[in-house]
């Protein structure tokens, strides 16, 4: 075992797995991983595939995919070296995002605006050790709270990383923000992918994810050629929006500033037209802050009140609006998002 001393926080490295843990649940990893932790898994090819899971504690498929993956090599050799990162297992312990006195795991990453913290530094060194250890690829796996479909995330346009997320399905989103996040840090020297899997509960999530790193295992190098436009749809985010946080918000029958769709949800990466209704006001306030992806304000280009409703003022299509309160609050309502050719 290795340890790197950052403030008050250290990040524990090791070279093989706890006793327990192909088997446990996610709620009682803490018990074997109290703190963020690397494990370094020696394969056959010494290039590294890292694998990060659990930045976010209600999001569990990704170390249920890395079991079964364990599971399978549990009497074989890996194809190629592995480090596996396992998150905010005390968030995991409780089922939240994160915990209250905790910053976002996924935005705590070189490039963040967030202040220095034990966090950020400990990030930072994840990203030195790997850079290192000759990283091939970098996978960071979540689940969406509301109804979404599979997708991968890239932060560039290089072929690799679209040959990467085109793995996983020919549906891809490349964004630049929010700021500070796992798969935007590692793209600086490595091809790297955010998986969203879906709900937490759907196996099915569990075995895509599962299906798409055995395959990166085995995957010897990156396509040459370029990927093909008819073989990937691809949507680029040109905004992350917000509930003003002096705002209450809650839905349909809540007495609140905002009330949304109960249906919201079922907008997702769907294209919806100006004059689109998702809520009702009281007062005359505009509930939600829009911000591109410099962080300027660009509330008045999507959204506007008209007569108690708040409206889509141009076609767009959402992803990631949920039901969830606490998720919105900690994270965000959407974002809006634009189809890209390449």
């Amino acid at each position: 075992m290795q340890s790197i001393l950052v403030s008050n926080m250290v990040l524990k490295q090791f070279d093989s797995l706890p006793d327990g843990l192909l088997d446990i649940s996610v709620e009682h990893l803490h018990r074997l991983i109290p703190e963020p932790s690397l494990f370094h898994l020696s394969g056959k090819s010494q290039e590294t595939l890292f694998v990060s899971v659990l930045l976010h504690g209600n999001e569990p498929t990704g170390f249920l995919a890395v079991q079964k993956l364990l599971q399978k090599y549990q009497e074989q050799a890996l194809p190629r070296n592995l480090t596996l990162f396992f998150g905010n297992t005390q968030a995991a312990r409780f089922n939240m995002r994160r915990l209250d006195h905790q910053p976002d795991f996924n935005r705590i990453w070189p490039g963040t605006p967030l202040p220095p913290s034990p966090e950020t530094e400990w990030a930072k060194q994840i990203c030195q050790v790997m850079q290192q250890r000759h990283v091939f690829a970098s996978i960071d796996v979540h689940n969406n709270t509301g109804l979404n479909p599979h997708y991968a995330c890239v932060n560039k346009l290089d072929e690799a990383f679209l040959h990467l997320g085109l793995l996983f399905g020919r549906l891809l989103v490349y964004f630049t923000h929010p700021k500070g996040v796992q798969s935007g840090a590692f793209a600086e020297f490595c091809p790297a992918v955010t998986l969203e899997c879906g709900r937490p509960d759907q196996p099915y999530g569990v075995e895509h994810a599962f299906q798409f790193i055995d395959s990166c295992l085995h995957l010897h190098e990156f396509p040459a050629q370029p990927v093909a436009r008819q073989d990937v749809d691809i949507y680029h985010t040109v905004a992350q929006v917000m509930v003003d946080e002096k705002i209450s918000f809650g839905f349909n029958g809540d007495e609140v500033d905002l009330a949304l769709n109960q249906e919201l949800e079922r907008m997702n990466f769907t294209e919806i037209q100006a004059g689109t209704v998702l809520g009702e006001v009281k007062g005359g306030r505009m509930p939600l802050i829009a911000r591109d992806n410099d962080g300027n304000p660009i509330t008045e280009q999507f959204f506007e009140l008209v007569a108690g409703q708040l409206q889509i003022t141009k076609s767009t299509m959402p992803s990631m609006l949920t039901l969830n309160q606490r998720v919105i609050r900690q994270d965000c309502l959407c974002y809006l998002m634009e189809r890209l050719i390449i």
